[in-house]
């Protein structure tokens, strides 16, 4: 389970070093082997291999000739690339990759229980900002979240 915020610094080969304490449990759980691949947010999302292969097979399972299947099926599978950790725990983020969710040197990785999300520090603030103002009302809460207690 990856949780929590830890600001980061890319070197200057596009390298993220992941932080010790999720270290070893993406050793025991992928051993170091990762997905990367794009979020319609602006952000990356960085996979343990396991948990991908679950999220791939339903993307392919998805109809072909529904175009919204297709568009989720080239948005996700087309950016997905597989990398490791290397012997430093660093992830080196391919640059197509890191052009589109702008990652040049301060970046923020956050734990989303069985990803992670990769943003550039100042749009996730900003956007961060937002959702806090935001909240959660407004009428458009869905069902499962009226329902939820934290």
């Amino acid at each position: 389970m990856f949780r929590g915020i830890s600001p980061l610094t890319l070197d200057s080969k596009g390298r993220l070093a992941v932080p010790a304490r999720h270290r070893e449990a993406l050793a025991r759980q992928c051993q170091g082997q990762l997905v990367v691949t794009v979020d319609y947010d602006g952000c990356l999302l960085l996979y343990p291999l396991p948990e991908w292969e679950e999220i791939e097979r339903k993307l392919v399972r998805l109809p072909s000739f529904n175009e919204h299947s297709r568009r989720m099926q080239r948005v996700f599978l087309g950016h997905a690339t597989e990398c490791e950790l290397d012997g430093n725990g660093r992830v080196l983020l391919p640059p197509p990759l890191r052009a589109y969710a702008k990652l040049d040197k301060a970046v923020v990785l956050v734990g989303q229980g069985n990803r992670f999300e990769i943003w550039d520090e100042a749009t996730w603030n900003s956007r961060r900002g937002e959702w806090l103002a935001a909240g959660v009302g407004g009428g458009n809460v869905p069902p499962e979240i009226e329902s939820l207690s934290l």
